[in-house]
């Protein structure tokens, strides 16, 4: 949590209350929650694969889902679909909600969705590579997107092997 040191109403010291909570030491009432940030994570489903795709400021060889950050205005469907256009240019059919998945590392809500892509894969300046992998052969990490694939796998009959971070 970013720690401001005064408040953003009246200029008055902050104080932390509560773990996690800063609040305004006068009687303005500004209280900073630091909220989690809604994500969108999508499980590509393209030529009977699911796209993982590498971005190019992680470092290591991981792959994840194709995920981005839910715009002001905009719902969490919206987005997953808009980020497989931009991250992919694949046209997404309407997405299926798997579920919802804190992530408290970053403090973001991951909101996990499925979606059947079709086009030619182009990827953005966000990504580097990509790679397709046949549902039964997917691996899962054992937090945030990683859950969303998982459970999505689960649904169709596969159990995924877990994988462990470093």
């Amino acid at each position: 949590m970013k720690k401001f040191k005064f408040c953003p109403m009246c200029a008055a010291p902050l104080v932390e209350r509560r773990k996690d909570r800063i609040e305004c030491s006068a009687s303005c009432g500004f209280v900073n929650y630091d909220n989690p940030t809604p994500v969108a994570a999508v499980v590509v489903e393209f030529e009977d694969k699911i796209v993982l795709a590498h971005n190019r400021s992680w470092s290591g060889a991981f792959n994840g889902l194709i995920t981005g950050f839910v715009d002001h205005g905009e719902g969490a469907a919206e987005c997953a679909v808009r980020e497989v256009k931009e991250e992919l240019d694949l046209d997404a059919a309407p997405p299926t909600l798997i579920g919802v998945y804190p992530f408290e590392r970053m403090n973001q809500i991951i909101v996990g969705y499925h979606v059947q892509a079709t086009g030619v894969i182009t990827l953005n300046e966000e990504l580097d590579s990509y790679i397709l992998v046949p549902p039964e052969a997917c691996l899962v990490w054992p937090a945030g997107t990683g859950l969303a694939l998982r459970d999505w796998l689960r649904g169709r009959g596969h159990e995924p092997e877990m994988i462990k971070l470093a």
